[in-house]
C-alpha cells in the first residue's frame, strides 16, 4: 500500500482498532509508533517495525514530550491515526459534568492537541491524519450522551481540519464504526456476560447481521492513510454493517 519507509503514529495501540491498525501498518512496511498507557500491552507490540511509547494523552506535558521523542527517534511523521478513546453510559439527566469533561478531554481535546503538535512534521511530508470516530457521531443513541457528543465533535474537527489543511497537501479523514468486538465496553465496566448479550443483540441492529472486527476497521484506516486515497479528504466513512441507515430498534 505504499507505506515502506513511512512513519505512522497510532494512539490507542494497546487494544482493539488501534492494535489492529498498528499491526496492519507494520505488515505493510510502515515504521509504526504505537502509543498507549498500558506498558505490558505495549511491550507485547514492540518489535518488527513497531516502536512503543507509554503516554497519557490527556497530559499536555506528556503529549508534547511524546512528539519531541518521536521526531528525534524516527526523524519524520507521515501518518497520524487517532484511535484512543473511551465510552461511558449516561443520559442528559444523570451525566455529571466531571464525566462529560473526562469524555471530551480524552475523545476530543487530546486528539486536537496531538494533531496540532504533529502538524508541522506532517505538513513537511504532505502526510495525512485518520481519526477514529463512531456511528454515534452521525446518529443519536439514548444513554450515551457524552460519547455521542464527543464523536460528533471528532467528525467536525476532521472536516474543519481537512478544509484548512488541504492547501498544504495534508488530508484528514475519519472512520465511523458501528459495534466492533473490542474491550472498549469491558473497560467501561460492562461484565463479560452483559457484553456477550450486547454483542448478540447487536447482530439484530446491524443490517448485515453481525458485529465488526477490528481488522476490518484497520483495513479502511490503512486505505485512507495510503496514496490510494490521495483525492479523499474531509470524509467521515461509515463502516458499520449498515447501522447508520437504520431507525431506532
Amino acid at each position: 500500500m505504499g507505506f515502506d519507509g513511512k512513519v505512522a503514529i497510532v494512539t490507542g495501540a494497546t487494544s482493539g482498532i488501534g492494535r489492529a491498525t498498528t499491526l496492519g501498518l507494520a505488515r505493510e512496511g510502515a515504521r509504526v509508533v504505537g502509543v498507549g498507557r498500558r506498558q505490558d500491552a505495549l511491550d507485547s507490540l514492540a518489535g518488527d517495525g513497531i516502536r512503543t511509547y507509554s503516554t497519557d494523552l490527556t497530559s499536555e506535558e506528556e503529549t508534547a514530550r511524546l512528539c519531541e521523542d518521536i521526531q528525534r527517534d524516527m526523524g519524520r511523521i507521515d501518518i497520524l491515526v487517532n484511535a484512543a478513546g473511551i465510552i461511558e453510559l449516561g443520559d442528559i439527566e444523570k451525566t455529571t459534568m466531571a464525566e462529560y469533561d473526562q469524555m471530551m478531554a480524552i475523545n476530543v481535546r487530546s486528539v486536537l492537541h496531538l494533531m496540532k503538535l504533529c502538524l508541522p512534521a506532517i505538513v513537511e511530508r504532505k502526510g495525512n491524519i485518520v481519526n477514529v470516530s463512531s456511528v454515534t457521531g452521525l446518529r443519536a443513541f439514548p444513554g450515551l450522551l457524552s460519547y455521542c457528543v464527543s464523536k460528533a465533535a471528532v467528525d467536525q474537527l476532521t472536516r474543519c481540519a481537512a478544509l484548512e489543511l488541504a492547501a498544504k497537501g495534508v488530508r484528514v479523514n475519519a472512520v465511523n464504526p458501528g459495534v466492533v468486538r473490542t474491550n472498549l465496553h469491558l473497560k467501561m465496566g460492562m461484565t463479560p456476560e452483559k457484553y456477550e448479550s450486547f454483542l448478540e443483540h447487536s447482530t439484530t441492529t446491524h443490517p448485515i447481521g453481525r458485529v465488526g472486527k477490528p481488522e476490518e476497521i484497520a483495513d479502511l484506516i490503512m486505505y485512507l492513510a495510503s496514496d490510494k486515497a490521495s483525492w479523499i479528504t474531509g470524509a467521515t466513512y461509515s463502516i458499520d454493517g449498515g447501522r447508520a441507515e437504520t431507525c431506532a430498534r
